[in-house]
Protein backbone atom coordinates (compact mmCIF):
# COMPACT_ATOMS: atom_id res chain seq x y z
CA UNK A 1 0.00 0.00 0.00
CA UNK A 2 1.18 3.31 -1.00
CA UNK A 3 0.89 5.78 1.85
CA UNK A 4 -0.16 9.36 -0.43
CA UNK A 5 -1.32 10.82 2.34
CA UNK A 6 2.63 11.35 3.91
CA UNK A 7 2.98 13.79 0.91
CA UNK A 8 0.48 16.03 2.73
CA UNK A 9 1.71 15.91 6.27
CA UNK A 10 2.49 19.10 7.89
CA UNK A 11 5.67 20.26 8.22
CA UNK A 12 7.88 18.27 10.82
CA UNK A 13 5.28 15.64 11.23
CA UNK A 14 7.09 12.34 10.79
CA UNK A 15 5.95 9.17 9.23
CA UNK A 16 6.44 7.27 12.35
CA UNK A 17 6.81 7.10 16.05
CA UNK A 18 7.65 5.12 18.33
CA UNK A 19 5.36 3.18 20.87
CA UNK A 20 8.33 1.58 22.19
CA UNK A 21 9.48 4.69 23.90
CA UNK A 22 8.00 3.54 27.47
CA UNK A 23 7.53 0.29 28.62
CA UNK A 24 4.35 0.36 29.96
CA UNK A 25 1.54 3.55 30.43
CA UNK A 26 2.93 3.82 34.17
CA UNK A 27 6.51 4.29 33.17
CA UNK A 28 5.07 7.98 31.01
CA UNK A 29 2.72 8.92 34.01
CA UNK A 30 5.99 8.70 36.62
CA UNK A 31 7.71 10.46 33.76
CA UNK A 32 4.95 13.56 34.01
CA UNK A 33 4.84 12.99 37.88
CA UNK A 34 8.77 13.84 38.25
CA UNK A 35 8.75 16.34 35.35
CA UNK A 36 5.49 18.63 36.45
CA UNK A 37 5.05 17.50 40.32
CA UNK A 38 4.26 20.84 41.46
CA UNK A 39 1.94 22.03 38.77
CA UNK A 40 -1.63 21.69 39.16
CA UNK A 41 -3.03 18.82 37.09
CA UNK A 42 -6.55 18.41 37.72
CA UNK A 43 -9.26 21.00 39.03
CA UNK A 44 -12.52 19.90 39.63
CA UNK A 45 -15.56 22.50 41.16
CA UNK A 46 -12.90 24.98 42.18
CA UNK A 47 -10.50 22.68 43.60
CA UNK A 48 -7.17 21.52 42.25
CA UNK A 49 -4.62 18.54 42.88
CA UNK A 50 -0.91 18.98 41.37
CA UNK A 51 0.84 16.44 39.43
CA UNK A 52 2.80 15.14 42.98
CA UNK A 53 -0.90 15.26 44.84
CA UNK A 54 -2.06 12.32 42.03
CA UNK A 55 1.53 10.73 42.54
CA UNK A 56 1.14 10.07 46.30
CA UNK A 57 -2.92 9.41 46.52
CA UNK A 58 -2.70 7.08 43.53
CA UNK A 59 0.09 5.44 44.72
CA UNK A 60 -1.73 4.98 48.11
CA UNK A 61 -4.89 3.75 46.09
CA UNK A 62 -2.81 1.25 44.11
CA UNK A 63 -1.32 -0.09 47.67
CA UNK A 64 -4.45 -0.79 48.89
CA UNK A 65 -5.64 -2.52 45.72
CA UNK A 66 -3.10 -4.99 45.86
CA UNK A 67 -3.66 -5.10 50.20
CA UNK A 68 -7.09 -6.97 48.73
CA UNK A 69 -5.23 -9.79 47.26
CA UNK A 70 -6.29 -8.10 43.50
CA UNK A 71 -3.23 -10.15 41.35
CA UNK A 72 -1.60 -8.70 38.03
CA UNK A 73 -3.87 -8.28 35.03
CA UNK A 74 -7.33 -8.21 37.83
CA UNK A 75 -9.85 -5.99 36.41
CA UNK A 76 -11.33 -2.67 38.30
CA UNK A 77 -13.96 -1.49 37.24
CA UNK A 78 -14.59 2.65 37.77
CA UNK A 79 -18.20 4.24 37.91
CA UNK A 80 -17.96 7.73 38.37
CA UNK A 81 -18.20 10.85 36.21
CA UNK A 82 -15.62 13.86 36.00
CA UNK A 83 -14.38 14.15 39.41
CA UNK A 84 -11.01 14.14 41.23
CA UNK A 85 -11.09 11.08 42.27
CA UNK A 86 -11.65 9.48 38.30
CA UNK A 87 -7.79 10.19 37.29
CA UNK A 88 -6.78 9.18 40.76
CA UNK A 89 -8.48 5.41 40.43
CA UNK A 90 -6.78 5.12 36.87
CA UNK A 91 -3.81 5.69 37.67
CA UNK A 92 -3.75 3.80 40.97
CA UNK A 93 -5.10 0.49 38.92
CA UNK A 94 -2.50 1.04 36.44
CA UNK A 95 0.12 1.06 38.73
CA UNK A 96 -1.02 -1.30 40.35
CA UNK A 97 -0.30 -4.07 37.49
CA UNK A 98 -4.01 -4.30 37.17
CA UNK A 99 -6.84 -3.42 34.38
CA UNK A 100 -9.19 -0.52 33.92
CA UNK A 101 -13.24 -1.22 32.93
CA UNK A 102 -14.03 2.11 32.55
CA UNK A 103 -18.24 2.04 33.27
CA UNK A 104 -20.95 4.28 32.11
CA UNK A 105 -22.26 5.69 35.58
CA UNK A 106 -25.93 5.70 33.66
CA UNK A 107 -25.87 2.30 33.12
CA UNK A 108 -29.09 0.75 34.35
CA UNK A 109 -28.57 -2.48 36.51
CA UNK A 110 -28.56 -4.82 33.89
CA UNK A 111 -26.59 -3.27 31.67
CA UNK A 112 -24.02 -2.40 34.95
CA UNK A 113 -23.91 -6.81 35.67
CA UNK A 114 -23.64 -7.14 32.05
CA UNK A 115 -20.20 -5.11 31.64
CA UNK A 116 -19.49 -6.45 35.55
CA UNK A 117 -19.54 -10.31 34.23
CA UNK A 118 -18.71 -9.91 30.85
CA UNK A 119 -15.29 -8.01 31.94
CA UNK A 120 -14.73 -10.19 35.48
CA UNK A 121 -14.24 -7.19 37.08
CA UNK A 122 -13.37 -8.26 40.96
CA UNK A 123 -13.31 -4.40 42.39
CA UNK A 124 -15.36 -1.25 41.51
CA UNK A 125 -14.57 1.90 42.77
CA UNK A 126 -18.08 4.23 42.49
CA UNK A 127 -19.44 7.46 43.27
CA UNK A 128 -22.24 6.83 45.96
CA UNK A 129 -24.44 8.82 43.75
CA UNK A 130 -24.82 5.67 41.59
CA UNK A 131 -24.05 2.91 44.33
CA UNK A 132 -28.26 1.78 44.31
CA UNK A 133 -27.48 0.73 40.72
CA UNK A 134 -24.09 -1.52 41.83
CA UNK A 135 -26.65 -3.19 44.78
CA UNK A 136 -29.25 -4.57 42.23
CA UNK A 137 -25.93 -5.98 40.20
CA UNK A 138 -23.91 -6.97 42.31
CA UNK A 139 -25.05 -10.18 43.39
CA UNK A 140 -24.83 -12.29 39.90
CA UNK A 141 -21.22 -10.83 39.48
CA UNK A 142 -16.93 -11.60 40.45
CA UNK A 143 -16.77 -8.64 42.22
CA UNK A 144 -15.82 -8.72 45.61
CA UNK A 145 -14.40 -5.48 46.58
CA UNK A 146 -16.28 -2.09 46.87
CA UNK A 147 -14.64 1.72 46.39
CA UNK A 148 -17.71 3.98 47.34
CA UNK A 149 -16.57 7.76 47.14
CA UNK A 150 -18.60 10.70 47.22
CA UNK A 151 -18.70 14.31 45.49
CA UNK A 152 -16.69 16.08 48.32
CA UNK A 153 -14.21 13.58 49.32
CA UNK A 154 -11.31 15.31 47.43
CA UNK A 155 -12.55 19.01 48.03
CA UNK A 156 -11.36 19.78 51.50
CA UNK A 157 -12.73 19.09 54.69
CA UNK A 158 -15.44 22.08 55.13
CA UNK A 159 -16.02 22.24 51.49
CA UNK A 160 -16.62 18.60 50.75
CA UNK A 161 -18.87 18.50 54.03
CA UNK A 162 -20.92 20.98 52.49
CA UNK A 163 -20.75 19.38 48.95
CA UNK A 164 -21.94 16.38 50.24
CA UNK A 165 -24.80 17.62 52.11
CA UNK A 166 -26.15 19.64 49.37
CA UNK A 167 -26.04 16.43 47.04
CA UNK A 168 -27.13 14.19 49.76
CA UNK A 169 -29.84 15.98 51.76
CA UNK A 170 -31.21 19.23 49.21
CA UNK A 171 -30.69 17.84 45.86
CA UNK A 172 -31.37 14.56 46.96
CA UNK A 173 -28.88 13.04 44.41
CA UNK A 174 -28.06 9.77 46.15
CA UNK A 175 -30.59 7.10 46.69
CA UNK A 176 -30.41 5.06 49.36
CA UNK A 177 -28.37 1.90 49.20
CA UNK A 178 -26.30 -1.25 51.15
CA UNK A 179 -23.17 -2.70 50.47
CA UNK A 180 -22.10 -4.33 52.80
CA UNK A 181 -18.54 -4.76 53.09
CA UNK A 182 -17.97 -1.75 51.10
CA UNK A 183 -15.05 0.86 52.08
CA UNK A 184 -14.83 4.43 51.64
CA UNK A 185 -12.82 6.02 49.02
CA UNK A 186 -11.12 8.51 51.67
CA UNK A 187 -10.74 5.66 54.22
CA UNK A 188 -8.71 3.32 51.07
CA UNK A 189 -6.25 6.14 50.74
CA UNK A 190 -6.05 6.48 54.47
CA UNK A 191 -5.29 3.01 54.57
CA UNK A 192 -2.97 2.49 51.63
CA UNK A 193 -0.45 5.36 52.79
CA UNK A 194 0.79 3.32 55.59
CA UNK A 195 1.20 -0.15 52.69
CA UNK A 196 4.15 -0.36 50.81
CA UNK A 197 3.46 -0.55 46.65
CA UNK A 198 5.04 -3.72 44.69
CA UNK A 199 6.14 -2.26 40.89
CA UNK A 200 5.19 -4.83 38.78
CA UNK A 201 7.12 -5.21 35.56
CA UNK A 202 4.58 -4.29 32.99
CA UNK A 203 5.32 -4.39 29.49
CA UNK A 204 3.76 -2.99 26.36
CA UNK A 205 1.66 -6.47 25.60
CA UNK A 206 -0.14 -6.13 29.27
CA UNK A 207 -3.45 -4.78 29.05
CA UNK A 208 -4.70 -1.59 30.48
CA UNK A 209 -8.10 -0.62 29.73
CA UNK A 210 -11.33 -2.89 28.40
CA UNK A 211 -12.75 0.02 26.43
CA UNK A 212 -15.96 -1.53 26.34
CA UNK A 213 -18.21 0.03 23.07
CA UNK A 214 -21.64 1.65 22.91
CA UNK A 215 -23.23 -1.60 22.27
CA UNK A 216 -25.07 0.75 19.36
CA UNK A 217 -24.50 -2.49 16.84
CA UNK A 218 -25.76 -5.09 19.39
CA UNK A 219 -24.00 -6.55 22.58
CA UNK A 220 -21.47 -4.48 23.85
CA UNK A 221 -17.50 -5.86 23.38
CA UNK A 222 -14.73 -5.01 25.57
CA UNK A 223 -12.50 -3.62 22.92
CA UNK A 224 -8.72 -5.21 24.58
CA UNK A 225 -6.41 -2.04 24.87
CA UNK A 226 -3.12 -2.63 25.33
CA UNK A 227 -0.46 -0.34 27.11
CA UNK A 228 1.45 0.01 24.00
CA UNK A 229 -1.82 0.86 22.18
CA UNK A 230 -2.47 3.43 24.49
CA UNK A 231 1.00 5.07 24.26
CA UNK A 232 1.09 5.08 20.66
CA UNK A 233 -2.35 6.80 20.20
CA UNK A 234 -0.21 9.55 22.72
CA UNK A 235 3.06 9.78 20.56
CA UNK A 236 0.67 9.81 17.71
CA UNK A 237 -1.17 12.58 19.22
CA UNK A 238 1.08 15.09 20.47
CA UNK A 239 3.25 14.15 17.00
CA UNK A 240 0.19 15.48 15.00
CA UNK A 241 -0.91 18.31 16.97
CA UNK A 242 1.84 20.76 17.63
CA UNK A 243 2.52 23.79 18.56
CA UNK A 244 -1.02 22.70 20.46
CA UNK A 245 0.37 20.19 22.55
CA UNK A 246 3.80 21.70 22.94
CA UNK A 247 4.82 22.74 26.48
CA UNK A 248 4.00 26.52 26.78
CA UNK A 249 6.39 29.63 27.77
CA UNK A 250 7.03 30.29 31.61
CA UNK A 251 3.85 31.33 33.32
CA UNK A 252 1.33 29.90 30.86
CA UNK A 253 -0.32 26.76 31.47
CA UNK A 254 -2.03 24.76 28.87
CA UNK A 255 -5.75 23.61 29.84
CA UNK A 256 -7.42 21.41 28.72
CA UNK A 257 -11.64 21.60 29.40
CA UNK A 258 -12.59 17.96 30.08
CA UNK A 259 -16.44 18.15 29.58
CA UNK A 260 -16.48 14.68 27.82
CA UNK A 261 -16.62 11.84 30.41
CA UNK A 262 -13.52 10.09 31.10
CA UNK A 263 -15.15 6.74 30.85
CA UNK A 264 -14.96 7.58 27.27
CA UNK A 265 -12.13 6.48 25.28
CA UNK A 266 -12.45 10.15 23.48
CA UNK A 267 -12.05 12.28 26.89
CA UNK A 268 -9.86 9.01 27.83
CA UNK A 269 -6.98 9.84 25.62
CA UNK A 270 -7.77 13.39 24.27
CA UNK A 271 -8.10 14.57 27.93
CA UNK A 272 -6.56 12.29 30.71
CA UNK A 273 -3.55 10.48 29.28
CA UNK A 274 -2.42 13.40 26.88
CA UNK A 275 -3.26 15.94 29.49
CA UNK A 276 -0.81 14.30 32.08
CA UNK A 277 1.72 13.71 29.01
CA UNK A 278 1.92 17.29 28.21
CA UNK A 279 1.91 18.49 32.21
CA UNK A 280 -1.46 20.47 31.24
CA UNK A 281 -4.49 21.54 33.36
CA UNK A 282 -7.39 19.80 32.91
CA UNK A 283 -10.76 21.23 34.02
CA UNK A 284 -13.53 18.20 35.10
CA UNK A 285 -16.65 19.16 34.21
CA UNK A 286 -18.85 16.39 36.10
CA UNK A 287 -21.94 17.41 33.89
CA UNK A 288 -21.87 19.18 30.52
CA UNK A 289 -25.13 19.51 29.93
CA UNK A 290 -25.14 22.27 32.66
CA UNK A 291 -23.93 24.41 30.04
CA UNK A 292 -24.17 27.74 32.42
CA UNK A 293 -22.15 26.38 34.99
CA UNK A 294 -19.37 24.67 32.15
CA UNK A 295 -19.14 27.63 30.61
CA UNK A 296 -18.56 29.23 34.17
CA UNK A 297 -15.60 27.25 34.19
CA UNK A 298 -14.47 27.91 30.61
CA UNK A 299 -14.37 31.84 31.78
CA UNK A 300 -12.14 31.18 34.81
CA UNK A 301 -10.17 28.58 32.99
CA UNK A 302 -9.51 29.68 29.75
CA UNK A 303 -9.28 27.22 27.20
CA UNK A 304 -6.57 26.24 25.05
CA UNK A 305 -7.65 23.05 24.09
CA UNK A 306 -11.21 22.22 23.80
CA UNK A 307 -12.03 18.31 22.92
CA UNK A 308 -16.02 18.04 22.06
CA UNK A 309 -18.39 16.43 19.86
CA UNK A 310 -20.83 18.54 17.65
CA UNK A 311 -23.75 18.67 19.57
CA UNK A 312 -21.79 20.70 22.56
CA UNK A 313 -20.17 23.25 20.24
CA UNK A 314 -23.63 23.66 18.81
CA UNK A 315 -24.97 24.06 22.34
CA UNK A 316 -22.51 26.71 23.92
CA UNK A 317 -22.61 28.55 20.38
CA UNK A 318 -26.68 28.84 21.36
CA UNK A 319 -25.94 29.65 24.98
CA UNK A 320 -26.39 33.55 25.91
CA UNK A 321 -23.17 33.17 27.92
CA UNK A 322 -20.90 32.33 25.26
CA UNK A 323 -19.95 35.54 24.70
CA UNK A 324 -18.36 35.52 28.19
CA UNK A 325 -15.51 33.09 27.35
CA UNK A 326 -12.23 34.49 26.67
CA UNK A 327 -10.88 32.44 23.59
CA UNK A 328 -7.82 34.20 22.95
CA UNK A 329 -5.57 30.91 23.90
CA UNK A 330 -7.78 28.28 22.50
CA UNK A 331 -5.08 26.63 20.24
CA UNK A 332 -7.06 23.10 19.23
CA UNK A 333 -10.83 22.33 19.12
CA UNK A 334 -11.21 19.39 18.73
CA UNK A 335 -14.36 17.71 16.68
CA UNK A 336 -14.82 13.71 17.62
CA UNK A 337 -17.20 10.81 18.73
CA UNK A 338 -19.61 11.89 15.52
CA UNK A 339 -19.58 14.29 12.54
CA UNK A 340 -19.37 17.69 13.07
CA UNK A 341 -21.73 19.36 10.69
CA UNK A 342 -19.95 22.19 8.32
CA UNK A 343 -23.19 24.82 9.80
CA UNK A 344 -21.58 24.33 13.32
CA UNK A 345 -17.91 24.23 12.34
CA UNK A 346 -18.43 27.59 10.37
CA UNK A 347 -20.09 29.32 13.16
CA UNK A 348 -17.30 27.96 15.77
CA UNK A 349 -14.69 29.48 14.35
CA UNK A 350 -16.30 32.88 13.06
CA UNK A 351 -16.86 32.98 16.76
CA UNK A 352 -13.75 31.66 18.45
CA UNK A 353 -11.59 32.56 15.93
CA UNK A 354 -10.12 28.78 15.93
CA UNK A 355 -10.88 25.78 13.49
CA UNK A 356 -12.51 23.01 14.51
CA UNK A 357 -10.00 20.18 13.78
CA UNK A 358 -11.87 16.80 13.22
CA UNK A 359 -10.47 13.54 13.97
CA UNK A 360 -11.78 9.97 13.77
CA UNK A 361 -11.47 6.98 15.60
CA UNK A 362 -13.31 4.14 17.70
CA UNK A 363 -13.24 2.41 21.22
CA UNK A 364 -10.95 0.05 19.25
CA UNK A 365 -8.20 2.13 17.87
CA UNK A 366 -7.73 3.96 21.80
CA UNK A 367 -9.09 6.15 19.49
CA UNK A 368 -7.61 8.54 17.35
CA UNK A 369 -6.57 7.05 13.20
CA UNK A 370 -6.79 10.15 11.40
CA UNK A 371 -7.08 13.99 11.64
CA UNK A 372 -7.38 17.11 9.92
CA UNK A 373 -4.25 19.28 9.91
CA UNK A 374 -3.85 21.31 12.89
CA UNK A 375 -3.17 24.10 10.61
CA UNK A 376 -6.38 24.53 9.06
CA UNK A 377 -8.54 27.74 8.54
CA UNK A 378 -11.65 26.01 7.57
CA UNK A 379 -14.40 23.07 7.88
CA UNK A 380 -12.31 20.60 5.03
CA UNK A 381 -15.82 18.02 5.13
CA UNK A 382 -13.36 15.32 5.83
CA UNK A 383 -11.67 13.78 8.70
CA UNK A 384 -8.38 14.65 7.89
CA UNK A 385 -5.35 12.16 7.35
CA UNK A 386 -4.08 8.61 8.59
CA UNK A 387 -1.92 9.78 11.87
CA UNK A 388 1.43 8.60 12.18
CA UNK A 389 2.24 4.74 12.03
CA UNK A 390 -1.11 4.54 10.67
CA UNK A 391 -2.53 2.78 7.53
CA UNK A 392 -5.61 3.15 6.29
CA UNK A 393 -7.56 0.82 3.14
CA UNK A 394 -10.70 1.70 1.90
CA UNK A 395 -11.96 -2.09 0.79
CA UNK A 396 -15.34 -3.81 -0.48
CA UNK A 397 -17.25 -6.26 0.86
CA UNK A 398 -14.68 -8.86 -0.43
CA UNK A 399 -11.85 -7.56 1.40
CA UNK A 400 -10.32 -5.40 -2.08
CA UNK A 401 -9.23 -1.88 -1.76
CA UNK A 402 -11.73 0.20 -4.08
CA UNK A 403 -10.39 2.62 -6.35
CA UNK A 404 -9.83 6.25 -5.36
CA UNK A 405 -12.87 8.36 -4.89
CA UNK A 406 -14.78 5.12 -4.21
CA UNK A 407 -16.48 4.44 -1.20
CA UNK A 408 -15.84 1.31 1.07
CA UNK A 409 -15.43 -0.27 4.32
CA UNK A 410 -12.84 2.35 6.27
CA UNK A 411 -9.95 -0.55 7.59
CA UNK A 412 -7.27 0.37 9.81
CA UNK A 413 -4.03 -1.15 10.97
CA UNK A 414 -1.33 0.65 13.30
CA UNK A 415 0.04 0.14 16.72
CA UNK A 416 -2.85 1.73 18.44
CA UNK A 417 -5.74 -0.85 17.05
CA UNK A 418 -6.95 -3.17 19.85
CA UNK A 419 -5.66 -6.42 20.59
CA UNK A 420 -9.26 -7.91 20.22
CA UNK A 421 -12.24 -7.86 22.08
CA UNK A 422 -12.35 -9.62 25.43
CA UNK A 423 -13.77 -13.23 25.73
CA UNK A 424 -15.06 -13.24 21.48
CA UNK A 425 -12.71 -14.69 19.45
CA UNK A 426 -14.90 -15.13 16.70
CA UNK A 427 -16.16 -11.35 16.66
CA UNK A 428 -12.44 -10.55 16.77
CA UNK A 429 -11.99 -12.49 13.68
CA UNK A 430 -14.72 -11.14 12.14
CA UNK A 431 -13.49 -7.25 12.94
CA UNK A 432 -9.93 -8.39 11.32
CA UNK A 433 -8.89 -8.82 8.40
CA UNK A 434 -6.26 -11.64 7.35
CA UNK A 435 -3.39 -8.80 6.62
CA UNK A 436 -4.15 -7.22 10.17
CA UNK A 437 -6.64 -4.69 9.02
CA UNK A 438 -9.83 -3.49 11.77
CA UNK A 439 -12.55 -3.40 10.13
CA UNK A 440 -14.43 -0.17 11.20
CA UNK A 441 -17.97 -0.44 9.90
CA UNK A 442 -17.73 3.41 8.77
CA UNK A 443 -18.08 3.67 4.56
CA UNK A 444 -15.34 6.25 3.34
CA UNK A 445 -13.79 7.73 0.28
CA UNK A 446 -10.70 8.68 -0.02
CA UNK A 447 -9.31 11.24 -2.16
CA UNK A 448 -6.06 12.09 -4.44
CA UNK A 449 -4.34 13.50 -0.90
CA UNK A 450 -5.03 10.28 1.01
CA UNK A 451 -7.96 12.64 3.14
CA UNK A 452 -10.91 10.70 3.90
CA UNK A 453 -14.36 11.66 4.15
CA UNK A 454 -17.33 9.58 6.05
CA UNK A 455 -20.04 8.90 4.07
CA UNK A 456 -21.96 6.82 7.49
CA UNK A 457 -21.96 3.99 9.41
CA UNK A 458 -22.95 0.21 6.78
CA UNK A 459 -25.97 -0.17 8.89
CA UNK A 460 -27.55 3.19 8.72
CA UNK A 461 -27.22 4.04 5.10
CA UNK A 462 -30.94 3.82 3.19
CA UNK A 463 -31.96 2.56 0.09
CA UNK A 464 -34.76 4.45 -1.50
CA UNK A 465 -35.34 2.26 -5.05
CA UNK A 466 -31.68 1.16 -5.24
CA UNK A 467 -30.23 4.79 -4.52
CA UNK A 468 -27.83 4.76 -1.43
CA UNK A 469 -28.77 7.57 0.93
CA UNK A 470 -26.55 9.08 3.83
CA UNK A 471 -27.87 10.12 6.90
CA UNK A 472 -25.01 12.48 6.99
CA UNK A 473 -25.44 14.20 3.96
CA UNK A 474 -29.01 14.54 4.86
CA UNK A 475 -28.65 15.82 8.27
CA UNK A 476 -25.39 18.08 7.08
CA UNK A 477 -27.99 20.22 4.77
CA UNK A 478 -31.08 20.17 6.85
CA UNK A 479 -28.52 21.17 10.04
CA UNK A 480 -27.45 24.26 7.78
CA UNK A 481 -30.64 25.74 8.20
CA UNK A 482 -31.08 28.74 10.20
CA UNK A 483 -33.90 27.56 12.09
CA UNK A 484 -32.77 24.31 12.73
CA UNK A 485 -31.37 23.36 15.97
CA UNK A 486 -30.54 19.68 15.88
CA UNK A 487 -31.80 16.95 13.24
CA UNK A 488 -31.79 13.40 12.72
CA UNK A 489 -32.32 11.28 9.73
CA UNK A 490 -33.33 7.23 9.63
CA UNK A 491 -34.41 4.90 7.05
CA UNK A 492 -38.38 3.77 7.65
CA UNK A 493 -40.48 1.55 5.32
CA UNK A 494 -41.97 2.74 2.20
CA UNK A 495 -44.18 0.13 0.25
CA UNK A 496 -43.13 2.44 -2.97
CA UNK A 497 -39.57 2.71 -2.61
CA UNK A 498 -38.37 0.28 -0.15
CA UNK A 499 -37.29 3.12 1.96
CA UNK A 500 -37.35 6.59 2.29
CA UNK A 501 -35.81 9.67 4.71
CA UNK A 502 -37.71 10.20 8.11
CA UNK A 503 -36.07 13.44 9.48
CA UNK A 504 -36.28 14.54 13.11
CA UNK A 505 -35.96 17.76 14.02
CA UNK A 506 -35.37 20.39 17.06
CA UNK A 507 -36.34 23.65 15.76
CA UNK A 508 -34.33 26.88 16.88
CA UNK A 509 -36.94 29.21 15.14
CA UNK A 510 -40.59 28.15 16.57
CA UNK A 511 -41.92 29.24 13.27
CA UNK A 512 -40.43 26.91 11.18
CA UNK A 513 -42.34 24.23 9.61
CA UNK A 514 -42.21 21.01 7.73
CA UNK A 515 -42.90 22.79 4.20
CA UNK A 516 -40.12 25.09 4.76
CA UNK A 517 -37.88 22.53 5.49
CA UNK A 518 -38.38 20.51 2.15
CA UNK A 519 -38.20 22.94 0.30
CA UNK A 520 -35.36 24.17 1.66
CA UNK A 521 -34.15 20.13 0.91
CA UNK A 522 -35.22 20.76 -2.49
CA UNK A 523 -32.28 23.16 -3.03
CA UNK A 524 -29.55 21.14 -2.18
CA UNK A 525 -30.54 17.51 -1.98
CA UNK A 526 -31.18 15.06 -5.31
CA UNK A 527 -35.19 13.85 -4.92
CA UNK A 528 -34.72 10.58 -3.74
CA UNK A 529 -32.45 12.22 -0.79
CA UNK A 530 -35.41 14.56 0.13
CA UNK A 531 -37.24 13.36 3.62
CA UNK A 532 -41.02 12.12 2.81
CA UNK A 533 -41.59 12.43 6.91
CA UNK A 534 -40.46 14.92 9.05
CA UNK A 535 -41.42 14.82 13.10
CA UNK A 536 -40.56 18.02 15.19
CA UNK A 537 -39.29 17.10 18.85
CA UNK A 538 -38.26 19.32 21.75
CA UNK A 539 -35.20 16.99 21.99
CA UNK A 540 -33.30 13.77 20.26
CA UNK A 541 -32.59 11.43 22.65
CA UNK A 542 -28.31 11.13 22.87
CA UNK A 543 -25.72 8.92 24.31
CA UNK A 544 -23.79 10.35 27.19
CA UNK A 545 -20.56 12.08 25.17
CA UNK A 546 -23.86 13.54 23.53
CA UNK A 547 -24.19 11.45 20.13
CA UNK A 548 -27.37 11.98 18.50
CA UNK A 549 -28.55 8.02 18.98
CA UNK A 550 -29.99 7.01 15.17
CA UNK A 551 -30.39 3.60 16.59
CA UNK A 552 -32.91 4.77 19.40
CA UNK A 553 -35.09 6.68 16.72
CA UNK A 554 -34.90 3.63 14.95
CA UNK A 555 -36.06 1.42 17.53
CA UNK A 556 -39.14 4.08 18.60
CA UNK A 557 -40.52 4.20 15.06
CA UNK A 558 -40.38 0.03 14.33
CA UNK A 559 -42.24 0.21 17.38
CA UNK A 560 -44.61 2.81 16.21
CA UNK A 561 -45.28 1.03 13.12
CA UNK A 562 -45.53 -2.43 14.57
CA UNK A 563 -48.69 -1.50 17.10
CA UNK A 564 -50.17 0.39 14.46
CA UNK A 565 -50.19 -2.46 12.38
Amino acid sequence: MERIWLAHYPPGVAAEIDPSRYTSLVAMLDESFATYRDDQAFVCMDKAITFGDLEAKSRALAAYLQSKGLKRGARVAIMMPNVLQYPVAIAAILRAGLTVVNVNPLYTPRELEFQLKDSGAEAIIVLENFAHTLQQAIGQTAVRHVIVASMGDMLGTLKGALVNLVVRRVKKMVPAFSLPGSVAFNDALAAGQGLKLTTPALGPDDIAFLQYTGGTTGVAKGAVLTHRNLIANCLQVEAWMPPSVEPKPEGERTTIITALPLYHIFALTACFLIGVRIGALCVLIPNPRDLPNLIKDMVTHRPTIFPAVNTLFNGLLNHPDFGKVDWSRLSCAIGGGMAVQKAVAEKWFKATGTPVVEGYGLSETSPLLTCNRADITEWSGTIGLPVPSTDISIRDADDHEVPLGQPGEICARGPQVMAGYWGRPDETAKAMSPDGFFRTGDIGIMDPTGRIKIVDRKKDMILVSGFNVYPNEVEDVVASHPGVLECAAIGVRDARSGECVKLFVVKKDPALTEADLLAYCATQLAHYKIPRHVEFRTELPKSNVGKILRRALRDETESASSAAA
